[in-house]
């Protein structure tokens, strides 16, 4: 590994602090470009309400980071994580989601305390992170810093990126690097900059079919959280027309996400009404235990983002590098729905990938094939079943507009076997919720759990299994909020 290799960040979000983390420590000297000013001195709250961030569109949206995360920054950045929780974020970890058939069958298990989930407001995970990558030796931090493009020279039919042209105080300088990392978000220009040097830049894309909204909330002076209720209304659900998800953070708020498909023009527009998006929540019981309004107030806007699709760019042609010494991450490389939460936790993973490709070897050109080859096999499962997952979901919520459908034998026999047999069995049995968690938390790949046939015995016995023995044992969940037609009567939408 050659030392003191200059890695030139652009971008300080959650996968430009990823980078940081990964890069920083002293065997290289890691720039970190910010198009933004620095963060507030001084609390998580100012943070949260004064921070300007135009260049992280995702700021104010519920965040979590899965078990693939947390276990790495407890294991690799352990005084990290302890500035983490002694900011007020939440560590959930499996244990604490058992509903009670599972609470009677629960011992712990070896990898259980990578089963957790850090709750937190992104602004306050992006402070932290930030002071303490500001601390490693050798990072530095640049803000006020615009990206106007890279700096290239061409040889042997191949692009070498040699550094970024930098704004400054309405001057432009050049910034050079051994290593340049794209950490900019879903809005990089780097695309658009390489093609026009030559660089065949392909795009995979898939629609999310879904807009996403969010509004904050914190808890009443005198008031504390709902009691956890393992048998009640789930905090999170998809009712087909509308998902929605409770997401507790830091220093006593929290937040609540509704997800609505792009096909339903009237309520997507109703949402962004502060009173209508309390209005739908206050339906959904498992969302009102923490709305209620002398529980809790509001303390921001709605919060919308669209132009929602899962995104794969690849910089190789026919298995080869055409562009050398730069390296995308985040959401500049790879863009999710934001709904399955894996957006954080995939960039903070991809930036150690390329520590570890570009540790491996010094050569350009083998460490250009080692990343992509560790992206393909560490992040591509998890892709691919988020497309699939997405496009399901855009049928199912076509289906729900639609009096006249009629499902198909195989739609029936999918529906019957995730309702009936799938749910029930993650519920009412704790190895097959500690499997299906282990995927959500990107530990295991997402069909793992089906090659286990010890698990797919419990699954298919739980679906032969009589409805009403189901029901009896609480392998259902109460019902999660009203139909499409309920809720528009209720908002007052034409249906």
């Amino acid at each position: 590994m050659r030392t003191n290799e200059h890695v030139l960040i652009a971008g300080s979000g959650i996968s430009g602090l990823g980078a940081a983390l990964a890069f920083g420590g002293g065997s290289r000297r890691v720039t970190i470009l910010d198009r933004d000013p620095p963060p507030p001195a001084t609390s998580p709250d100012e943070a949260f309400y004064k921070w300007e961030r135009r260049g992280a569109t995702q700021l104010r949206h519920s965040h979590a980071f899965l078990g693939r995360l947390t276990s790495l920054i407890r294991d690799r950045y352990p005084d990290l994580m302890q500035e983490l929780l002694a900011e007020g974020t939440r560590l959930f970890g499996f244990e604490d989601g058992l509903t009670p058939p599972q609470m009677s069958q629960y011992a712990p298990a070896q990898g259980d305390d990578d089963l957790k989930l850090l709750f937190s407001r992104r602004t306050t995970l992006e402070l932290v992170l930030r002071r303490y990558a500001a601390r490693l030796p050798g990072v530095e931090f640049i803000n006020d810093a615009g990206v106007r493009g890279p700096i290239v020279r061409h040889e042997n039919g191949k692009v070498i990126v040699e550094g970024l042209k930098v704004e400054r105080n309405g001057a432009v300088e050049e910034m050079r690097a051994d290593v340049v990392v794209d950490a900019s978000g879903r809005a990089t220009s780097f695309p658009d900059w390489l093609r026009a040097e030559g660089v065949t830049v392909r795009e995979e894309s898939s629609p999310c079919g879904i807009l996403y909204f969010t509004r904050h909330y914190k808890l009443r002076d005198g008031q504390d959280e709902p009691p956890r209720d393992p048998g009640g209304p789930a905090g999170g659900a998809d009712l087909g027309y509308i998902k929605f998800g409770v997401f507790i953070a830091d220093n006593r708020h929290f937040s609540v996400t509704l997800a609505v498909p792009e096909i339903e023009t009237e309520l997507r527009m109703a949402v962004m009404k502060p009173e209508v998006f309390d209005a739908i929540c206050l339906a959904m019981p498992g969302a009102a235990r923490w709305m209620n309004p002398e529980r809790a107030e509001p303390v921001s806007k709605v919060f919308a983002m669209g132009e929602l699709v899962n995104l794969w760019r690849h910089y190789l042609k026919d298995g080869e590098p055409q562009v050398l010494n730069f390296f995308p991450l985040g959401d500049a490389a790879i863009r999710t729905n934001p709904l399955y939460g894996r957006g954080c936790s995939s960039g903070v993973v991809e930036a150690h990938l390329l520590r570890a490709a570009l540790d491996a070897t010094d050569d350009p050109l083998a460490r250009a094939k080692k990343y992509e080859q560790d992206l393909t096999t560490n992040i591509r499962p998890y892709f691919n079943s988020m497309v699939e997952l997405d496009l399901g979901a855009i049928k199912r919520a076509a289906n729900e507009r639609n009096p006249d459908y009629q499902p198909s034998l195989r739609a029936k026999l999918t529906k019957s076997f995730t309702e009936d047999g799938l749910m029930p069995a993650q519920r009412g049995n704790v190895e097959v919720g500690r499997a299906m968690s282990r995927v959500f938390h990107m530990l295991d790949e997402p069909t793992a759990f089906l090659k286990r046939p010890a698990i797919v015995a419990r699954i298919l016995a739980t679906w032969v299994t009589p409805k009403a023995t189901k029901q009896a044992r609480g392998l259902y969940p109460p019902k999660a909020g009203p139909d499409r037609a309920e809720m528009f009567k209720l908002l007052k939408i034409a249906a």
